[in-house]
């Protein structure tokens, strides 16, 4: 049976998607971008405080289900530029410790509202 998981501390979804849907042990986050969940606005600076905003996201969801970014299994991240993957790595690196989830980075043509980077997860109960 599927459990949504939704939460104020995120950006509302846009669209006909939940911000994370609990499957078994699972937990699936629907991608997040860098909206900042206060002002319903993108966060200004470039892919830093973007890959930021994104994780903070994430983090907002796992913590509505009772979980941490330490129980993140695999991470997708989608980048607008990936000459951009050092700064984003940066930052990424202050949300995860050792073991560190499986993750895939790909660049993509555009993201949803011209969003610099974009994070999805998978998170085990």
């Amino acid at each position: 049976m599927k459990e949504v998981i939704s939460t104020p501390k995120a950006p509302a979804a846009i669209g006909p998607y939940s911000q994370a849907i609990k499957v078994g042990n699972l937990v699936y986050t629907s991608g997040q971008i860098p909206i900042d969940p206060a002002t319903g606005s993108f966060v200004e600076g470039g892919i830093k405080e973007q890959t930021r905003q994104s994780l903070l996201n994430v983090k907002a969801i796992l913590e509505a289900a009772g979980l941490t970014m330490g129980n993140v299994v695999k991470t997708t991240v989608f980048m607008a530029d990936m000459n951009d993957f050092a700064d984003m790595n940066a930052i990424y690196a202050e949300f995860f410790a050792k073991p560190y989830p499986a993750r895939s980075a790909v660049a993509v043509k555009t993201l949803p509202k011209g969003a610099l980077v974009e994070v999805e997860v998978v998170a085990a109960v």
